[in-house]
Formats: C-alpha cells, structure tokens, sequence
C-alpha cells in the first residue's frame, strides 16, 4: 500500500462565455480521467457560509492520486490547448492542495 497523499484541486470560476465553457468542460474532463483525476464537485448547489475572504461563484474539486499527477495535468501538452479554451471564456483561481 502506497504512503501518497491525494491532491486536490480547488478551483472558482466565473463563466464568461456559456457556450464555448461547455466545450472546455467537454475536453477537460477525459484528460482529468487519463491523469488519474476525479471530479468530486463541479458547479452544483453551493451555499456559501462565511465569505469574508472572497465570495466564491462556480466550484469544482478535482481529487488526484497524489501531487505528481495534479502536476503532469496541469503541465501536460494536452491540458494547455484545453486551457486556452477556459483561459478565453472565464475568469478563475485554480488552488492545488496536499490532501490525506
């Protein structure tokens, strides 16, 4: 059994483009899958209870095996034309985190 500990990406998002969004999230999540990544959230209900650093708009959480893998996606050749498409089309902050 593996000592890894699970990363996580958190990120908000603020859709400016609907349409061209539904495309990013088309493509992106079949290079999360290859990466070992799942979706855990991804802009369902959300109530924000204390928002006194930033009032957050869209979620999703992404769960990966460990760190080494949250990084070969987000570095990989594949993930950057994908981002393009969310980089055009919306505004975000994309947090990486050590689980357990």
């Amino acid at each position: 059994m593996s000592d890894e500990k699970p990363a996580y990406i958190l990120v908000d998002v603020k859709i400016k483009n609907n349409e061209n969004y539904e495309k990013y999230k088309s493509l992106a999540k079949p290079l999360v899958e290859k990466f070992g990544g799942k979706y855990l959230t991804r802009g369902g209900h959300m109530e924000v209870i204390l928002d006194e650093l930033w009032s957050p708009t869209r979620m999703v959480l992404v769960k990966f095996p460990n760190l080494e893998k949250a990084k070969e996606w987000l570095n990989s050749p594949e993930y950057a034309e994908v981002a393009k498409i969310r980089l055009e089309n919306s505004v975000g902050t994309f947090v990486l985190l050590e689980g357990f």
